[in-house]
């Protein structure tokens, strides 16, 4: 038994399917084209931004040419921060033609030179033919996979070992997620990685308990 099976999993839900996000990346370049509204940006622009100050804070571990990959982009904002900081070896990657349909509009438009790839992380042919990554940054793909409604334990499992393949040795893969906690994401990683740091998030009191609204931790290879 590998150590995903050892988290419950989530109920299914329409944020786990392709559709779902190719109607919703289609309104939002609509928005785009009509108003220069980039959309949404996925668990608020303070997740990011944290994220953000975390890596900059990294310079012995992260050069600001090394490569970089955001798993499901979206509209590409989390790399356009990026890029206005100074990273310069950006890659995005989303399953959803649309999404990276918008994400290249708002980079040319904004004149910054990010790489934007349709890419689905579950085809083993594909994640190799992306090549290997200082950082890889998940912010709510991993959750959206956890919420397929078709086996997302075995695309959960797929998942991991995508990221273990695009992951270089020293390199580290930071994850935020809404779904799973620090507990279950570090069991789910398990096989192939190891927690290297928690980086902190808001935190909330509910009858008398302690939890985070989101979790962002960052894992090394073991």
């Amino acid at each position: 038994m590998s150590s995903a099976d050892q988290v419950e999993e989530l109920e299914s839900s329409e944020l786990g399917t392709k559709e779902y996000w190719e109607a919703s990346y289609d309104t939002e370049i609509q928005n785009y084209k009509d108003h220069g509204d980039v959309g949404e940006v996925w668990f608020d622009e303070d997740s990011q931004l944290r994220i953000i100050r975390w890596i900059e804070k990294q310079e012995d571990r992260i050069k600001q040419d090394d490569a970089i990959i955001d798993l499901g982009s979206g509209n590409g904002m989390m790399l356009v921060e990026l890029a206005r900081e100074g990273y310069s070896n950006l890659t995005g990657v989303d399953y959803s033609p649309k999404a990276i349909e918008l994400a290249k509009a708002i980079c040319t438009d904004q004149e910054l030179s990010i790489t934007y790839k349709v890419a689905d992380l579950l085809d083993d042919a594909v994640v190799r033919s992306l090549g290997k990554f200082s950082v890889v940054h998940d912010k709510g793909t991993y959750d959206a996979i956890s919420l397929n409604p078709d086996d997302s334990k075995t695309m959960r499992e797929l998942y991991i070992g995508a990221v273990r393949q695009l992951l270089r040795d020293d390199g580290m893969f930071i994850l935020t997620s809404c779904n799973w906690t620090q507990a279950e994401l570090v069991k789910s990683f398990a096989e192939h990685f190891v927690l290297h740091v928690v980086i902190p998030t808001p935190t909330f009191k509910f009858g008398g308990s302690v939890g985070n609204v989101v979790t962002s931790v960052v894992f090394v290879k073991k």
